[in-house]
């Protein structure tokens, strides 16, 4: 059995409870709207850039949007804050270290850009810029994914969203 991420594990809990949740990911935004897209910088901008317009859209229907992505730019990151509202949008960053990103993942992806088959790799070939302020730091080589989902509904708990 596939473990769940602190993401799935949220979005389930806010589903027992009544709200109305959505999660996009990588996977399931990259296979459709931004399919024509690849890894380098300006697609990287693009892709975010895309995801933001399509939360704000759905966080103004009333939908708790949880993203799960890597946006490796600051700005980027800051661009959707200002489009969405500062007050609803929360970013949590999942420090993890790469080995242990290689170690987990099933697909093979990190084997890959180390071997530069894959161009362009957040953190391996491609730069990463940490949040400066984050609303939640998750080190998930160290904590559970249950209780990095605890920690994130605390967060829309006090924001009063939930």
């Amino acid at each position: 059995m596939e473990q769940q991420s602190n993401v799935d594990l949220t979005a389930c809990t806010l589903y027992e409870q009544g709200c109305s949740t959505y999660v996009f990911d990588g996977d399931n935004v990259r296979h459709g709207l931004c399919g024509d897209l690849g890894f380098s910088p300006e697609d990287r901008t693009e892709n975010i850039r895309r995801i933001g317009e399509m939360v704000k859209l759905f966080v103004d229907a009333g939908v708790i949007a949880l993203t799960a992505f890597i946006s490796p730019y600051r700005s980027d990151r800051n661009s959707v804050r200002a489009l969405v509202g500062a007050d609803r949008f929360f970013e949590i960053y999942v420090d993890c270290p790469v080995d242990v990103c290689a170690q987990r993942d099933p697909k093979g992806i990190y084997a890959k850009a180390k071997a530069g088959i894959i161009k362009d790799f957040t953190g391996i070939s491609a730069p990463y810029e940490p949040p400066e302020r984050a609303s939640l730091v998750i080190c998930s080589d160290r904590v559970t994914a249950p209780a990095a989902a605890l920690d994130v509904l605390r967060i829309l708990e006090g924001a009063k969203i939930v």
